[in-house]
C-alpha cells in the first residue's frame, strides 16, 4: 500500500510537470496525448508516430501529440496508471510490463506457447476479449490494438546441444513466466534492464540472454554472442494499445467506429505482417544468412530446435509455468483461458 501510494505521487507530480508538453487551448480542437512504445524499433517508427502524427488528424480532423516510453520513463504499469489519472489518453506499452498490476494480461504471452506467428495471432484473436475486460477493471482502459514484436529468442555465449543443456547457466529473462521456464530447465533467470545486456554477455555474468531476433541484431547483441537458438522462449512482447475510458467515452460511436477501423486496417494488420518478416530478418542478419537490410551482419551460429526441445518446452509450460501463473489469478480468469487460448493450443491451465 505504501509503494502503491508513492508511485501515485510520482505520477502527480510528473502529471504537473509535463502537462506543458500537452498543453493546448480551450478553443483548439479535441486534442489526443499520444504514448507510443519504444522509440527506437520499428513498431513505434513505421506505424505508431505515423498513424497518430499523420493518419488520425487527416481522417479524423484532430490534434495529436505524441512521445513514447523512452521519453516518458514511466517503468512498468505506472504508465497506464498516469492515463487513468489523466496524463495520456493512448498508451502503447508491453503486456509483460503491466502483468504486475493487472496478472490475467501475462496469460497471453506464456513461454513457447505459440511457437510461429500464426498461432501467436489465433491466440491473441481468442483472448482479447479477456484482455479488453481486465484492461478496464484494472486501468479503465479501452483496448484498442494488440500487435507483436518479432519472436523472443535466446541469444548465447556457449554453445548448447539442446534446452536441458540450459541447466546451471545464467539467462537473462524477459518477464516472469520466462524466468518460471528457464528456472524449471535448471537455470537461473536473472533480470537485467535491455540496454545492460551486451555488458553483461561480454563479461560473462550471463551466459544468454532472451530478446527479439531483430531487436537484438540492432542492439548490438550478435557481436557479443556467438549463437542464437530461435524457439520463442520469450513469447512475442506484445504490444498492446489503449486508450483511457474516460477519453474513449467522450467519442461519438461514429468516431468510435471510425477509430476502429483505422487501427485495424492501417496499423495492426500491416504491423502483423511486418513482424513476420522481421522475427526471419533477425536471424539473417545474425547468422549472416539470407539477405539483411537493417546493418552489418554477424556470423552467429544458429542452434536447431529438436522435436524433443518442443516436447520438453510444452512439458514444462503445462506443468511449471502455467501452474505458476495460475497461483496469481482467480478461477475465473482460468477458466476463460482455458475456453480461449487453450483450446487454440491443445492445453489446460488449472491451480
Amino acid at each position: 500500500m505504501k509503494m502503491h501510494k508513492q508511485i501515485m505521487s510520482v505520477l502527480a507530480l510528473i502529471l504537473i510537470l509535463v502537462s506543458g508538453i500537452f498543453h493546448t487551448a480551450a478553443a483548439e480542437s479535441r486534442k489526443i496525448r499520444v504514448v507510443g512504445s519504444w522509440s527506437s524499433l520499428t513498431m513505434f517508427k513505421n506505424f505508431e508516430k505515423p498513424f497518430w502524427v499523420d493518419t488520425i488528424p487527416q481522417e479524423m480532423g484532430f490534434t495529436t501529440s505524441v512521445t513514447s516510453l523512452s521519453q516518458v520513463k514511466l517503468k512498468g504499469p505506472a504508465v497506464l496508471r498516469g492515463m487513468d489519472m489523466g496524463l495520456f489518453d493512448v498508451v502503447y506499452t508491453v503486456a509483460d510490463y503491466v502483468v504486475p498490476d493487472s496478472p490475467a494480461l501475462a496469460g497471453l504471452d506464456l513461454p513457447a506457447l505459440a511457437p510461429d506467428i500464426k498461432t501467436a495471432r489465433k491466440v491473441t484473436n481468442a483472448y482479447w476479449k479477456v484482455m479488453e475486460e481486465y484492461l478496464a477493471k484494472d486501468f479503465n482502459a479501452k483496448l484498442l490494438s494488440i500487435t507483436p514484436y518479432p519472436a523472443q529468442v535466446l541469444f548465447l555465449t556457449e554453445k548448447i546441444n539442446s534446452l536441458s543443456d540450459l541447466k546451471g547457466k545464467k539467462i537473462r529473462a524477459s518477464g516472469w513466466t520466462t524466468s518460471e521456464f528457464v528456472s524449471a530447465l535448471g537455470a537461473s533467470g536473472i533480470t537485467l534492464s535491455f540496454s545492460e545486456v551486451p555488458q553483461a554477455l561480454q563479461r560473462g555474468i550471463v551466459s544468454g540472454a532472451i530478446t527479439g531476433s531483430l531487436s537484438g541484431f540492432s542492439a548490438g547483441w550478435g557481436e557479443v554472442s556467438k549463437y542464437v537458438y530461435p524457439l520463442p522462449m520469450g513469447g512475442w512482447d506484445y504490444v498492446i494499445g489503449s486508450m483511457s475510458l474516460k477519453t474513449w467515452d467522450s467519442l461519438s460511436k461514429a468516431e468510435q467506429e471510425k477509430l476502429q477501423a483505422l487501427i485495424k486496417n492501417q496499423m495492426v494488420e500491416p504491423a502483423w505482417k511486418v513482424t513476420a518478416l522481421e522475427t526471419q530478418a533477425g536471424i539473417n542478419c545474425l547468422t549472416g544468412t539470407g539477405e539483411c537490410s537493417y546493418g552489418k551482419s554477424t556470423q552467429l551460429e544458429l542452434i536447431p530446435i529438436t522435436d524433443g526441445d518442443r516436447e520438453l518446452a510444452r512439458k514444462i509450460l503445462l506443468e511449471k509455468v502455467l501452474p505458476a501463473w495460475a497461483d496469481k489469478v482467480d478461477g475465473s480468469v482460468i477458466e476463460k483461458w482455458n475456453h480461449t487460448i487453450g483450446k487454440v493450443v491443445g492445453l489446460t491451465a488449472g491451480n
